[in-house]
C-alpha cells in the first residue's frame, strides 16, 4: 500500500516531466495545446483532491494550520496562472514568459511540499491514516479529472 506522501510525489514527478516537455514546444502547435490541457487537467485534479485530503486533514490540526493555508493560496495562485494562460495566445512571446513563471512557481511550491510540508505532517500521522489518505487521494481526483 502506498501512503499520501508517496502516491503526491508520484504525481509531482509526472507534474516535472510535463512541465519539460510543454517547454521543449514552438508556438501555437498541436502537441504544445495537447501537453498544456494535459497538465492542466492533472494539476487541477491533483491539487482538488490534495486540498480535500492532506490539506483537510492538516488545516484540522492547530499546529499544521499555516503550512495547510500557505499550500492552499499557492494551489490558488497556480490554478490563476493556468486559466490566464488558457486565455492567452500559445504562439505570443508572453504566453512562453507567463508559462515560465508558472514552471518556475509550481515547481517551487512541490519542492516545499515535499521537502517541508510532507515532512511537518509525516511527523503527526499515523501509517494507517497515511494509507487512507493516499486512497481517498486516488477517489478525489478520479472524480476531480471527471469534472474537469
Amino acid at each position: 500500500m502506498t501512503d499520501i506522501y508517496s502516491r503526491l510525489k508520484q504525481d509531482h514527478d509526472k507534474h516535472r516531466k510535463l512541465l519539460a516537455k510543454i517547454a521543449e514546444t514552438h508556438g501555437d502547435s498541436a502537441e504544445r495545446r495537447e501537453l498544456f490541457e494535459a497538465f492542466r487537467v492533472e494539476v487541477t485534479a491533483h491539487a482538488n483532491a490534495e486540498e480535500q485530503t492532506l490539506y483537510a486533514y492538516m488545516l484540522e490540526d492547530p499546529d499544521l494550520q499555516d503550512e495547510g493555508r500557505h499550500s492552499v493560496a499557492e494551489h490558488k495562485n497556480i490554478d490563476d496562472m493556468l486559466e490566464e494562460l488558457s486565455d492567452m495566445d500559445m504562439s505570443s512571446p508572453g504566453w512562453l514568459t507567463r508559462f515560465k513563471a508558472l514552471r518556475h512557481c509550481y515547481e517551487h511550491h512541490i519542492e516545499e511540499e515535499e521537502e517541508e510540508i510532507f515532512v511537518a505532517a509525516e511527523k503527526v500521522t499515523r501509517a494507517s491514516e497515511e494509507r487512507k489518505m493516499a486512497d481517498k487521494f486516488d477517489d478525489r481526483k478520479a472524480d476531480e479529472k471527471a469534472a474537469a
